[in-house]
């Protein structure tokens, strides 16, 4: 397990290329393990995405494009990039992460296999972390075939990450939602990834906020669920929230794929199903069964752009939210 590091705020120079070149040539260990623990999963699901162009800009200069660009203007075009392929290399792996119930005398094992880092453009070379909302969010992921991973399992992401990055939150304003923030942070966890010796590919968590499927989507449509973030084990610096409206997206949040297969004790599970079923749905959320997701999910991307069409749910208020939902 790698030690856990925080790094002090020193702004490179704006928009230089967001170069993991020194993370490239580390310790050859590094990426071994990540290629025997990404033997678990069934890597068909990845190729969903597809290959990047000769001519695709490198993140940098895509940064440059979209720099004036924040919400749903943004959320467009980054979509429009990682849904011709527009993902760096690192990313093109599923990863294991399991989970057990601890009954030995029934012993439960499901395995969901997920991206190892949170979705970004570019090159390996050369890329930044794309914060979404949810609607650009949940589009991306029904196109390539995922899903979003739920609050327990953020958890276990971050348990069983190989590279666990301390938090880097920057300093609240209105320029959160901004290019130049998400560039930003992305060179900064670029700079500790590096300081830790840490190979891109390697499961990593700590790094981003995640947006996380929960019941809350459909019980309060119009608003992003976020959570995680986390300092160690069991300690995320963000609760699961609903305070933000659904088009809001900030440089702290991230987007992390998680695989429609599970394997549950090695047998090929849909997570939908999964997660519907009582016994089973207990490893994977705190929130009791879910069922019907697919369901729900279509009919609140459907209102999300019927809002979007008649512009009339642009940017919702803040409101408190942290009760435990209502299942």
């Amino acid at each position: 397990m790698l030690r856990e590091i925080s790094i002090l705020a020193i702004r490179p120079r704006k928009y230089a290329p967001l170069v993991a070149l020194a993370v490239m040539s580390l310790a050859s260990a590094h990426s071994a393990h990540a290629q025997q623990k990404s033997a678990n999963c069934d890597q068909d699901p990845i190729h969903a995405i597809p290959h990047r162009a000769a001519d695709a800009p490198a993140g940098s200069e895509f940064a440059r494009r979209v720099e004036s660009l924040s919400g749903p203007e943004r959320d467009a075009q980054v979509r429009s990039e990682l849904l011709s392929g527009n993902v760096p290399q690192f990313l093109r792996r599923l990863a294991p992460v399991t989970v057990t119930n601890g009954d030995a005398a029934h012993p439960v094992e499901i395995t969901v296999c997920v991206l190892p880092d949170y979705l970004a453009v570019g090159s390996d070379k050369d890329f930044v972390f794309v914060p979404l909302g949810l609607e650009a969010a949940l589009d991306v992921a029904d196109h390539l075939g995922f899903d979003l991973p739920t609050t327990k399992l953020v958890d276990a992401i971050y348990q069983e990450s190989a590279v666990k990055l301390a938090p880097q939150p920057l300093p609240a304003s209105d320029r959160m939602r901004s290019t130049d923030y998400v560039v930003h942070h992305t060179q900064l966890i670029t700079q500790q990834r590096s300081e830790l010796g840490a190979s891109l590919g390697e499961l990593t968590a700590g790094d981003k906020k995640d947006l996380v499927l929960t019941s809350r989507l459909w019980q309060i449509p119009g608003r992003v669920a976020i959570y995680g973030w986390h300092r160690a084990v069991n300690q995320p610096i963000q609760p699961l929230s609903t305070v933000h409206g659904a088009r809001y997206a900030d440089y702290s949040h991230g987007i992390r794929l998680v695989s429609s297969i599970v394997y549950v004790n090695g047998v090929r599970r849909s997570i939908d199903d999964v997660l519907a079923e009582p016994r089973l749905a207990a490893l994977l959320t705190s929130e009791g069964p879910l069922t019907r997701i697919a369901e729900r999910l279509s009919i609140l991307m459907a209102r999300m752009a019927r809002d979007r069409a008649t512009a009339t749910a642009s940017w919702l208020p803040s409101a408190r939210d942290e009760s435990p939902a209502r299942r």
